[in-house]
This record gives structure tokens, C-alpha cells and sequence, in this order.
């Protein structure tokens, strides 16, 4: 880009991510002219420590050895997190951490900048960001959570601020950890926890201080941050205290870790933390950088580093671009992917600890397991390769035989035994005539059966024919149906020797009598339509779909008929489990969710009315259903629509089923209204599925982009699943299950070759790839 077009630089916020790209960009351009605006002091600043990531120190070195240099001269690196529950200390090594003190970042950075000739204006309100932008090139907003540039211009940034329910403090103590530090307190007034890593060493001439408070540069130093629920702050007192007395009652509760010290405050305040997105970061010359633009929890250690990445690839794309528009939205472009899949991992960090009282009662492996793994960016099996022996001890609390991956260590459900834990997700095919399964489902089920889940899953199975959601949906309501249904769970039996199959059952409510999915999703036929019925007459798509027949007290009584003459049709053709389907909208999930049940007799209303049809269908089911065989019942656990099924709601109605007799809870999310707004991402509704399993200790199956064995080893490990359901990859691969067996060195029971296939369970041989190059040169 032309230096002319971005000769005067503007710079709101002298924050690490600010001042960083200042000093890169003065360096790319020496010619520039670049001011910084802080409001406060040169040695003010807020919070102690930060920690970066060596992928962002590897940047930085590329970007600037001098500042790499200064910053490694400073740094802090240790290897091991501490797990302190319940007296019980448990010790994670090979992660790699490298923490400093704030105040010693921004000296750097205040000294790269001064030596570069960038202006430095502290103690000075910035002038608003439209006023800088008519009389610079650029304006770098990095003015923080609160920026005042983001709310000012939010027409066109269009921000979004959500608040979260617990309270934290950031103190300090003036020794160092050893080691990063989680610890658990159970107090009377509730559970607090500390999260604590050092970021300063004792100097190699220290002698200890008599002085209470000894300063870091002598004595080393850690930061302490103390964090609870709102209702155990207020119970404690804390929301009275002042920051003195908030880090003395914090000392007091956490004094064996700290060694009796106390712990210091700067300014610091009790807050709710607020995760900050934007739908656009730049406006004009105007662009946001930093927790201007976005924030992740503190429990993942981010802030800091985010900061100073969006501040390289800034300065990157300025520098590559051939006009600042298009350098702007190169910047965007590159980071915002980055920053998602950070916040993504943040809030499930954040959720994780929000929810910790509910993980309290976890035997003390699975907990560290559970909390190391919390935010799904570590993994069992890069733990496994961090920590082998701490992997170990977690698999043999679970109870995996030797050399057994958790995923393939079996599970019992009543009278079944499944193999492993993998359940082939139940998909919709479509294929069906009449209702009637054919050669299609007996190729289907039974490539994936012998491709070695533990249990098969049939597609939704209606109960009748105005059940159906399309032309295309398989059924159970004739003796033909189910001599087709036999035919398959005989193969499965006879050909996939211990892999179970399963059916579900439903039927689909306001969302039926709809186009094959791939002539058009949720939309009405063109001809040959059929009468539809629901909770209430409410379309599912407003002026698409039909208005359904809301359902009277003979219509369902004659819904609940055609439910159990399809379950015992079901048990007559050897179905190991049976599945409910009170989920996606369909008939019985439009009882449950407020948003699609608005009746006014004994079956709406409050969530014990709206259970009361759908428990009348599970209790006429499991009567005619074998004893020894299990049922499991999937919800919806949020319908991703305000004003829907809450988490309460979700854990009550599992509660519920569990105590009418469901052996487990499939807990999926969503597909009850078309405005519906889901937060997709990897695993992204397997939270749910934790939330119910902690909460009532009932078996569950978490679904939901799902796709790696890792994943599932690390759902099953951490105690958030007992079974993982997957879909997609089994429509990539029939033969997932057997495939990760051998991706993992593992050939024990839980996954067989079928003796057909034993030949193919060593991955095929490729092209050599380590034979001697051949020599081009001569020396």
C-alpha cells in the first residue's frame, strides 16, 4: 500500500494490543506518523499477569526480535497445572505456559515505541474517533471492553455485549506458584474457586522480605483471580466488601494455597464478565482491535494474546494490501475465524465454570479431566501425549481394560450390553415407499453395523401415515413394515455379530407432510398433501406450512394407540432398544417447548402440564415394551429461541422420563421453530448433555458435530456423555467406528472385524514417500 495512504495513524487505547501495532506499523513505514492516546499513567494498569501462547511468541519474533527479545528476557515458563479439590492435589504436566507482568509488557512496549519515533500522549483523552478519523489516514480503536469508539458508531459496528452470571476479582500474591493452580473451595456459603499462575521469579540474590507486601521485582509474584456464582458472592457478604477486605476474606478462604500471605489488590473491583462481538469491525478509516472488537473468558487465558495478533495481521494486511478498504477487510477476514473459534472455546471454559457446582461430586480424576478439558481445546488424546501417565490414572478410575480406548469400553442398559460407545445417530433417508424400508435401509443400517458401532440407530419411525414427515418416511404401523424392519435388525444380528440395533419412534406433528429434503426442507408438497396436527394451531412456518389440527382428548388417545401398536410391532422385529422421539419439533417435542404449546386445558401451561402427554405416550410404550430391553427418550434441550425450553426445563423433563423408566436421556437442541438461532460449532450441543448428566446422574447420549474419536474420548472421560451419537461421519465413513479402532492401535472386543473384512484392518499401504531424493546438484 502506498505510505501516503496511511502516513497519519491514529491510535486510541494504550493497551498491549495498541501499542504493539504502533510500533509494528512504525517500523514497516518509518516515515509514518503515529499517535498513541492513553487516559491513564505510564505505570497504571489493571490486572498483574498475562500469559501468551508460543504461537503467538513465534509471531512476534517473525514481527520484531527486539521486542521477542525483551519479552523472553522477562518471561515466566512453567509446565504443569495443579488440581486442588477436596484435599486431594492432582498434577497435569507438558503444557507449556509463559506469563509476565503487565506493568513489564507495556514498559516494552512503551520503550519499542519511543525508540521508533511513535508519540506517546499519556494521562490524555483520546478526541473522539470521528473527529481522528477526519484528520488521519487511520484510526486504531483499541480502546478496550468499554470502547468508546465501538459504542459511538454502533450503527455500523453493530455490537453485541452479553453478561454472565459470575462474579470475579483479580488480586495478587506476592510469592510464585510453582505451577498454574485450580483450586476448589466448598464454603459455607457456596463453591469459590481460584485460578493463580505466576508471572514473576524471585531474583537469583532474594532474601525474603519482613515487609507484608514485598515487591514482585524481588519476591516473585502470582496472579490471583477468585471467582464465584452472583448468589455465593451476595452470600458471602462480598457484594458489601471493599476491594481490602474482598482480597482478606479471599486469603482467608484460600489460605493453605497461598501459604498463609495475604493477597493485594490494584484497583481492582468485583465484575461480571462481558463477552463483546461486533458485525463489523471497521467503519471508514475506523477500526476496532482488541477487546474493542471482541472478548473471550480470562479462564482461557486470552485477552492478551488476541490483542496481539489482531495487531500483526493488522499491520500485515496494511502493509499488503493496495488501498486501506481492502486492507481492512483482509484484516477481518483473516482474524475473525481465529477470534470465533477462541470465543467459542471461551464460553464453553465459561459455561464450565459457571456450572461447577455441579462437577463438585466427580471422583477427583474425572474432575481434573473434566476441568482440563473444559473449554474441548485439550483433548484426551493430546493430554495422552502431554501427560501419559495422568491420562492413565483418569482411563483406570473410568474403568477402560488395559490398552482400551474409553470409547470402546463397554456399557450395559438393562439387558443390553453395548460394545463400545458409539451410536450411529438416527438420519432421515427419505427412501421409503409407503412407509415400507427396502433394500436401501438394509444396505444402510447394515454397513454401519458392520462397520462397528456399537449400536445402530433407525431413522424417526412414524407411528402412522399422517405421522410421516415426507412421502418418503419409513413407518411401523403395518404387519408388511415390519417384516421389512425384521429383515434388517436379522441381518444386523446375523452379520455384525454384537452390534445392536435400535429403533426410533415418532411422529411428526405440524412438521409433516413435507418435500423429500433435498426437493425442499420443511416445505409443503405440491400435490397429495395430508391433514397435520400438533399441541397447538400453530404453522410452522407462518404462510408456508398449514395450520395443524390442535389435538383433542380422542386425538390423542389415538396418537398414544398408534405409538404402542408401533412398539410392539418393534419388539415382534428384534429391536434391542427403542428411542422416543420427543424432540425437533415434532409431535410430542411440540408438547414440551412454551413456544409451541399454547393450550390452556390440563396439557399446557406450566412444564409438569406440557410433560403430561408426552410421559403418557413413554408410560404406554415401556408397558408393552420387553422389560429387559432399554428405552431412551431424546429432547430438545433449548430450542435456541427466546422465550423456549430453558436449562431448567431441560433438566426437569429428563428428571421426569428418568423416573418413568427411561434408561437414558438423547439430549439434542433445536428444530422446533423455523427463527431458530444455534450456536453451531464443534460439539456445540454436547454442554447440554453434561448439564443433565451432572445434574441427575442418568445415562446420556450427547450429539451434535461430533466427529473425532478424540472427541468422543474426551466426552466420555470428562463424565459429559455416557454415549456419543454421531451422523455425519457415518455417512462419510460406514466404517468410522473400526477405523478409529485402528487409527488408536486397538483390536480388542469392543470393535471386531468382521471376519469378511479382517483383511482391510491395517490402513493400506500409500505411495513411499521416504526414498532418497534424487541428487539435482553437484557441489
Amino acid at each position: 500500500m502506498p505510505s501516503s495512504e496511511t502516513g497519519r495513524i491514529a491510535v486510541i487505547g494504550g493497551g498491549p494490543g495498541g501499542l504493539y501495532a504502533a510500533a509494528l506499523l512504525k517500523r514497516l513505514d518509518p516515515g509514518r506518523e503515529i499517535t498513541v492516546w492513553e487516559r491513564n499513567a505510564p505505570d497504571d494498569t489493571f490486572g498483574f499477569g498475562v500469559v501468551l501462547s508460543d504461537e503467538t511468541l513465534g509471531g512476534i519474533e517473525h514481527a520484531d526480535p527486539v521486542v521477542y527479545r525483551a519479552l523472553s528476557g522477562a518471561f515466566v515458563r512453567w509446565d504443569t497445572i495443579d488440581v486442588v479439590h477436596r484435599g486431594a492435589t492432582l498434577t497435569s504436566g507438558g503444557h507449556g505456559f509463559a506469563a509476565l507482568g503487565r506493568r513489564t509488557l507495556l514498559r516494552i512496549l512503551h520503550e519499542r515505541c519511543a525508540s521508533l519515533g511513535v508519540r506517546l500522549r499519556f494521562r490524555t483523552e483520546a478526541p473522539p474517533a470521528a473527529e481522528l478519523a477526519a484528520r488521519h489516514d487511520l484510526v486504531i480503536a483499541a480502546d478496550g471492553v468499554h470502547s468508546a469508539t465501538r459504542e459511538a458508531h454502533a450503527r455500523h459496528f453493530g455490537p453485541a455485549v452479553t453478561d454472565h452470571r459470575n462474579r470475579y476479582i483479580w488480586l495478587a500474591a506476592d510469592f510464585a506458584f510453582d505451577a498454574f493452580r485450580f483450586e476448589i473451595a466448598e464454603t459455607e456459603y457456596g463453591v469459590m474457586q481460584l485460578h493463580a499462575y505466576p508471572f514473576s521469579r524471585p531474583s537469583p540474590d532474594h532474601h525474603p522480605s519482613t515487609r507484608p507486601f514485598g515487591p514482585p521485582r524481588e519476591s516473585g509474584a502470582s496472579t490471583v483471580i477468585v471467582e464465584m456464582r452472583e448468589e455465593v458472592w451476595r452470600a458471602a457478604g462480598l457484594d458489601t466488601c471493599d476491594t481490602a477486605r474482598s482480597a482478606e476474606h479471599c486469603a482467608k478462604v484460600f489460605a493453605e494455597a497461598l501459604g498463609g500471605r495475604p493477597l493485594r489488590s490494584n484497583k481492582s473491583s468485583w465484575l461480571t464478565f462481558a463477552t463483546v462481538t461486533n458485525a463489523h469491525w471497521s467503519h471508514g478509516n475506523t477500526v476496532l482491535l482488541g477487546d474493542a472488537a471482541h472478548t473471550a473468558h480470562f479462564s482461557i487465558g486470552s485477552g492478551t494474546k488476541l490483542a496481539v495478533e489482531d495487531a500483526l495481521a493488522l499491520a500485515a494486511c496494511v502493509e499488503e494490501q493496495p488501498d486501506l478498504p481492502t486492507a481492512l477487510a483482509a484484516y477481518e477476514a483473516e482474524r475473525r475465524p481465529v477470534v470465533l473459534s477462541t470465543q467459542r472455546a471461551a464460553a464453553a471454559s465459561l459455561r464450565w465454570f459457571e456450572e461447577l457446582p455441579q462437577y463438585v461430586d466427580q471422583p477427583p480424576r474425572r474432575f481434573a479431566f473434566n476441568l482440563l478439558t473444559r473449554s474441548r481445546r485439550v483433548t484426551h488424546d493430546n493430554l495422552r501425549l502431554r501427560d501419559p501417565a495422568f491420562t492413565e490414572a483418569v482411563e483406570e478410575e473410568f474403568g477402560c481394560p488395559p490398552g482400551t480406548p474409553p470409547m470402546f469400553t463397554p456399557l450395559r442398559l438393562r439387558g443390553l450390553e453395548l460394545r463400545n460407545r458409539v451410536v450411529v445417530s438416527p438420519m432421515d433417508m427419505y427412501s421409503a415407499v409407503d412407509g415400507l424400508p427396502g433394500d436401501f435401509h438394509l444396505v444402510h443400517l447394515g454397513a454401519r453395523a458392520l462397520g462397528g458401532a456399537g449400536l445402530v440407530m433407525t431413522e424417526m419411525v412414524c407411528v402412522s401415515p399422517e405421522g410421516r414427515i415426507t412421502p418418503g418416511c419409513t413407518g411401523l404401523w403395518t404387519d408388511e413394515q415390519a417384516e421389512a424392519w425384521t429383515r434388517i435388525t436379522r441381518f444386523v444380528h446375523d452379520s455384525a455379530p454384537g452390534a445392536a440395533i435400535g429403533v426410533q419412534l415418532g411422529h411428526s406433528g405440524r412438521k409433516g407432510s413435507t418435500r423429500l429434503m433435498w426437493e425442499g426442507i420443511d416445505q409443503p408438497l405440491d400435490e397429495g398433501n395430508w391433514l397435520v396436527s400438533a399441541a397447538s394451531p400453530l404453522p410452522y412456518a407462518q404462510g408456508v406450512n398449514q395450520i395443524p389440527q390442535e389435538l383433542d382428548r380422542a386425538g390423542m388417545d389415538e396418537v398414544r394407540g398408534r405409538f404402542t401398536e408401533a412398539a410392539r410391532r418393534a419388539a415382534r422385529c428384534g429391536f434391542d432398544l427403542l428411542e422416543l422421539h420427543c424432540a425437533h419439533g415434532y409431535l410430542l417435542s411440540g408438547f414440551l417447548s412454551p413456544l409451541t404449546n399454547l393450550r390452556t386445558d390440563a396439557y399446557g401451561g406450566t412444564l409438569e402440564d406440557r410433560l403430561r402427554f408426552p410421559l403418557e405416550v413413554f408410560d404406554a410404550v415401556r408397558a408393552v415394551w420387553p422389560e429387559d430391553r432399554p428405552m431412551t427418550v431424546r429432547i430438545s434441550a433449548t430450542d435456541w429461541a427466546q422465550g423456549g425450553t430453558s436449562d431448567e426445563d431441560a433438566v426437569a423433563a429428563a428428571r421426569a422420563f428418568a423416573a418413568h423408566g427411561a434408561d437414558a436421556i438423547d439430549v439434542s437442541t433445536g428444530q422446533v421453530v423455523p427463527d431458530e438461532r444455534p450456536e453451531y460449532g464443534r460439539s456445540y450441543q454436547t454442554p447440554y448433555a453434561d448439564r443433565i448428566r451432572n445434574a441427575l446422574d442418568v445415562p446420556v447420549i450427547a450429539v451434535g458435530a461430533i466427529s473425532s474419536w478424540d472427541d468422543v474420548n474426551s466426552l466420555l472421560l470428562a463424565g459429559r456423555a455416557d454415549l456419543c451419537a454421531l451422523a455425519r461421519p457415518h455417512l462419510y465413513d460406514p466404517h468410522w467406528t473400526l477405523h478409529a479402532a485402528a487409527e488408536q492401535g486397538y483390536a480388542g472386543p469392543g470393535a471386531s472385524w468382521p471376519l469378511p473384512y479382517r483383511a482391510g484392518s491395517r490402513t493400506p499401504p500409500t505411495g513411499r514417500t521416504d526414498a532418497p531424493r534424487p541428487r539435482l546438484t553437484l557441489d
